[in-house]
């Protein structure tokens, strides 16, 4: 009964993380409330791993995964960007921006959980990846201005809904043997993370923002591979309509 509770105190960690973002960031510290939705990213990738390596995977941890997801990375970044950069701008665009975020995030974690996914790929980008984009990109106020952080916001809702294939890294197994290691990889990070929150969020800033023009370059590409197949296809039958 114990092995199969393990992998739910990881998403419970995820949840208690996305809490204190919230709070951090009421009380104006958002270097470590931007930290504590990275740290929750770590938990959420493993406690499915977790899960498989204890064959403990179940509908309830399923479900508690994606009410924990919607806290950490749906409603934390939200707030966080908005106390950050959109206090003082127009309100409407303001809530418009800050409420569309959490919920295409709800959309999206319904959506993955109803409808099986392309084997090796999400569709849409995942909540976790655009929640931490969102807490990093927070990070850069000083230097964007509140209507750019708006687009961002938006895009980036926009992703989590669309239906770009991002590639899936979750189905990475866990070894049994590993799964002691985990609690010390996390409290390692948390430690790092206390001690050099701002420069630790901007660097992951950076794959997680590639991560998420991946889908977009990966999905443009294809398009574009089709557009020239149909091109040939038509000159084809043009030239055999001519003849």
């Amino acid at each position: 009964m114990l092995t199969r509770f393990i992998p739910n105190l990881f998403t419970l960690g995820n949840l208690f993380l996305g809490m204190m973002a919230i709070l951090l960031a009421i009380d104006g510290n958002y270097s470590l409330a931007a930290i504590m939705v990275i740290v929750a990213m770590l938990l959420d990738g493993l406690d499915g791993r977790v899960a498989r390596a204890l064959n403990a995977q179940s509908e309830f941890g399923k479900e508690l995964d994606s009410l924990s997801d919607m806290v950490s990375f749906g409603a934390a970044p939200a707030l966080i960007i908005f106390m950050v950069s959109f206090q003082d701008s127009m309100p409407i665009l303001a809530w418009i921006a800050t409420a569309a975020f959490p919920i295409c995030g709800a959309i999206r974690l319904a959506r993955f959980n109803v409808r099986p996914g392309i084997p090796g790929y999400f569709t849409g980008l995942p909540i976790p990846a655009a929640g931490g984009v969102l807490a990093t990109l927070s990070l850069f106020n000083k230097d964007i201005g509140p209507i750019s952080m708006m687009i961002a916001t938006l895009l980036l809702s926009y992703l989590m809904v669309s239906s770009l294939k991002y590639p899936n890294f979750k189905k990475v197994g866990l070894p049994r043997k590993a799964i002691w290691i985990a609690p010390w990889v996390v409290l390692f990070a948390i430690a790092v993370a206390v001690i050099f929150p701002e420069q630790l969020s901007k660097l992951i800033f950076i794959p997680l923002v590639l991560y998420a023009l991946y889908g977009m370059k990966h999905n443009v590409r294809t398009a574009a591979s089709r557009n020239r197949a149909k091109k040939r296809k038509d000159e084809k039958s043009s030239r055999s309509s001519d003849r």
